[in-house]
Order: C-alpha cells, then structure tokens, then sequence
C-alpha cells in the first residue's frame, strides 16, 4: 500500500489528500503543527491548524491568510482523507496530525514535550496526548540518551533564586529565551512578586495571544515604561538571543545573563556561550519522552525528523522496530542557531 506521507522539495506530502504538513515551500494547502517559524511560513494558499492558535499565527503569518481553525480532536475530511489535530504540548495550539485513509492511520507530531510521569503538565498548552497509529512521524531533536528533563518545580525554583539573588545585589536578571514558547511558559512559572518582568518587543505580541487566548500571564512591561533605574535592576529580562549584547540590553547597565534552553544540558555549549547562567528548559520532549511517546502510539513503523535521527533510527532498530528518516527544513528549539551549532554528545563530557 503507497504510503499516506512522502517527501516532496515542497515538505511533507499527503498524496491522496493533496495537502502538505509544514510544508517550507509555497503550497495551495498546508496543516500547520504550530506557529514556530520552520514550521509555519508564508505564501500558503490555505492554513490548516488548531483555533486555539489562530492568534499566534495571524501573529506571525498576517491577519489576512486564509485560515481553518479546528478544535482538538474535530475531523474534517479532504479527497477521502480524515485530517484531525491533537495536542503536541509543545506550544499554545501545538498538533499531532492525524491522517487516516482506507482504514491506515499515519501521524505526524510536529514538535512535541511529554509531561513527565507525577509532573504537573504545563499551564501554557494543552499536554501531549498519544494517539494510537501505524506509522508516527516523530521529531527527534533531543534524540540523544544525555537529554533528561528535570522536574518544573526544581527548574523554575533556580530561575527565582537567580533572580532574586541578582536583585539583592542591584543586577538585572536578563534572561535569553525563545520568542514564542518558550518566554510565555517562563512567565507562567516564575514567582512574579519578586519584581518587575520586563519582556522584548518581539515577546509580547506573542504574549498577549497567549492572554487572548486564555492563558493567565503575569504583567510584564517594555523597556520604555520603565524611567526609573532602580526598577530595572530589579527587574526579570526576557528577550530573544539575537538582542543579547545589543543597545537595547545595555539600557539595564551592569546586568546578569542567561540564557534558556535544553542545549544548556550540555556544558560545552554553556562554556562557548560565556554566559553567567545557563538553565535547561525546553519545549521538546527528552530521550525519555521521545521513547515514551513513541512506544505509547504502537506504531509498527517510526519515522523521525529533524535532530538526532541516525541515533533515535539506530536505537529503534535495535529494539526491533522498522525505522528510517525523513529529510526536512526545521530548525532546532532556539533563535541563538546561527550563532553556534547544537552540540554533539562528544560535547557533554
């Protein structure tokens, strides 16, 4: 039986249905996993994705595309193919594509972060879910054994700590995280009492999709609301990596830095950014969350994507499973990427 998602030039291809998933070429129809930028692009003829995220895609993407919002788990069928959406738990409106035809059933996940066993899911989406499938298309950005997550709570407690020790000594905490996901989970899990939370430009339109969509943020301001220098060193910085060392940080004088993301696992990385902090937080699953969610779909076939896919596709051979790779366009979870490459495993020791 011809395979219900193939590769193309233009990105992933459904041919019965004749749509494409995250495609990063111009296509008529896309099904968009989530807004991130490799994932979600422009020129499409018409968007296929959650309702939840259509403010963050109209965001990004511009008010006026052609958009077909779909609550979790709705179908809708095109050319004999049923299309659904499940959650991802990656970001606000993040889906698995569930893609059935002629009784096989194929899922793409996008990106994705399980909720650890006894965890609290986060506040900011909706928890992965797994769906039971013939052949899962899995990321597999963290897709090495040296990727473990540890507990929000734990995480979260050394950003306050940081934070407040920072403040205690006249510093501003300036905290380099990913625009979109990444900022909006910091902020749902930080102690906000502990001071002001100043978030970039490129932040907070994100920011208040997330509020209008009903996600509860604490307040944050912009720089320029701020006359007041003893407000600043106080204050929590969020900001993309791109701004780090530039004009706009330097208004916070003397300040501390940091910087978010699941490459801060690895102390080379730590080492070569010459950063104060590094804190290890991420939005895609760990190695233990890739082979949890795999193994929870009872797929027979895995295909992974875009990471470390000659040792997830090695590893799942050896555990008996038809596995391969599929070749993509995404990128990996930060905007510091042209500055430095992920690391290798070689890089942990």
């Amino acid at each position: 039986m011809p395979d219900l998602i193939v590769q193309r030039p233009e990105g992933l291809y459904c041919p019965p249905g004749d749509f494409y998933i995250d495609p990063w070429r111009r296509v008529e129809r896309a099904v968009i996993t989530h807004a991130h930028a490799d994932h979600a692009r422009t020129g499409h003829g018409h968007y296929l994705a959650t309702a939840v995220s259509e403010g963050l895609l109209r965001a990004r993407l511009g008010a006026g595309i052609n958009l077909q919002g779909l609550a979790y788990g709705e179908t809708v069928e095109h050319h004999g193919v049923r299309i659904s959406l499940h959650p991802a738990g990656h970001v606000l409106g993040s889906a698995q594509v569930r893609v059935e035809h002629r009784g096989r059933v194929w899922v793409a996940s996008g990106d994705y972060r399980t909720t650890p066993a006894g965890a609290r899911p986060d506040r900011t989406c909706a928890p992965f879910e797994a769906v039971r499938c013939h052949v899962f298309i899995t990321e597999s950005t963290f897709g090495l054994p040296i990727y473990r997550w540890r507990p929000d709570a734990e995480l979260f407690g050394q950003i306050n700590r940081w934070w407040a020790d920072n403040a205690a000594t006249g510093r501003a905490s300036v905290l380099s995280c990913y625009s979109l996901g990444k900022a909006q989970r910091i902020l749902a899990g930080v102690d906000a009492s502990l001071g002001p939370i100043i978030c970039h430009g490129a932040a907070e339109p994100l920011n208040e999709a997330y509020r209008a969509a009903g996600v509860p943020l604490p307040a944050t301001l912009s720089v320029n609301e701020v006359s007041d220098p003893a407000v600043l060193r106080r204050a929590l910085v969020l900001c993309p990596g791109a701004a780090m060392g530039s004009s706009w940080t330097k208004r916070f004088g003397d300040y501390a830095d940091a910087f978010a993301s699941g490459w801060m696992q690895v102390r080379g990385w730590r080492r070569r950014g010459g950063l104060d902090r590094g804190f290890v937080l991420s939005d895609h699953a760990d190695w233990p969350g890739l082979l949890g969610a795999i193994g929870a779909t009872g797929a027979e076939r895995i295909i992974a994507t875009h990471g470390s896919v000659p040792v997830l596709v090695r590893y799942l051979q050896e555990q008996g499973l038809q596995a391969e790779g599929f070749d993509t366009e995404y990128g990996d979870e930060h905007e510091a990427q042209a500055e430095a490459p992920p690391p290798t495993e070689a890089d942990a020791a």
